[in-house]
């Protein structure tokens, strides 16, 4: 919710600001995931990116937005990315489901933090078969805080 209610902020792109920000909750089994926290798949991204440098057209680049200089859009990791589902695709390898990673944004927590402020995963489910169901969200019943 609070990326919706940044992007409907600070979008200049009226055609694409989001009008109604929401939340949906999921159920969702990742599957076959290629999972980027574990070390093995993060050599796939190695071998995904050769793939993209040899195509011989230009090679995309991530780009920062806003002040804090951070690589939000992300075009060269989504080359990447799809040049490794397509690689396993031509080669007859069963495709991935999902994809999780993490991502740091952010100002630091504190100095020399390993932490920032927005640091998340992600999961992306190419496989809409993996989503199981979907919910809104209860509110909070305030009669049931403690104090």
């Amino acid at each position: 919710m609070e990326f919706a209610k940044h992007l409907q902020k600070h979008s200049n792109r009226s055609k694409r600001a989001i009008q109604k920000p929401a939340v949906i909750g999921a159920v969702i089994d990742l599957g076959a995931c290629l999972d980027l926290l574990d070390y093995q798949n993060l050599q796939l991204l190695k071998e995904g990116y050769q793939i993209v440098r040899n195509a011989g057209s230009e090679i995309p680049q991530n780009k920062p937005i806003g002040n804090l200089g951070e690589l939000l859009v992300r075009d060269l990791d989504c080359s990447v990315i799809e040049a490794v589902h397509k690689f396993k695709q031509k080669t007859g390898q069963a495709p991935f489901d999902s994809v999780r990673s993490v991502f740091y944004e952010g100002n630091e927590l504190y100095p020399n933090a390993g932490f920032r402020e927005k640091d998340h995963i992600q999961i992306c489910i190419r496989n809409p078969n993996c989503i199981k169901g979907f919910f809104l969200p209860r509110m909070m019943d305030e009669a049931f805080l403690k104090v």
